[in-house]
């Protein structure tokens, strides 16, 4: 069973950064897709950045600009980089890994964005 372990949240203020990290249990080329999502109290699931599964990138609106996400297949890792946060970025952080039968989950990292 694929297991997927997010680290890097915190609390930080506005306009700090922080880095998620989201690691995978075994080798990250058996997955053909993966990325972020976030939810935030009272609101809907969100996607924030994505790699396709034909390797390019896609991001929130919301984030654009501000957010990177990037990976390292050998680590088996992926990351998500992201600056200049604003309070409405609070909001629990997944990370998401689509494999060939299941998708795969990480148990959430919480982001507070607080002065």
């Amino acid at each position: 069973q694929v297991q997927l372990v997010e680290s890097g949240g915190g609390l930080v203020q506005p306009g700090g950064s922080l880095r998620l990290s989201c690691t995978a249990s075994g080798s990250m080329r058996s997955f053909s897709a993966m990325g972020w999502h976030r939810r935030a109290p009272g609101k809907e699931r969100e996607l924030v950045a994505a790699f396709t599964s034909g390797g390019s990138t896609n991001y929130g609106n919301s984030v654009k600009g501000r957010f990177t996400i990037s990976r390292d297949v050998g680590k088996n890792t992926m990351y998500l980089q992201m600056n200049t946060l604003k309070p409405e970025d609070t909001a629990v952080y997944y990370c998401y890994m689509v494999g060939v039968r299941q998708n795969y989950w990480g148990q959430g990292t919480q982001v507070t964005v607080s002065s």
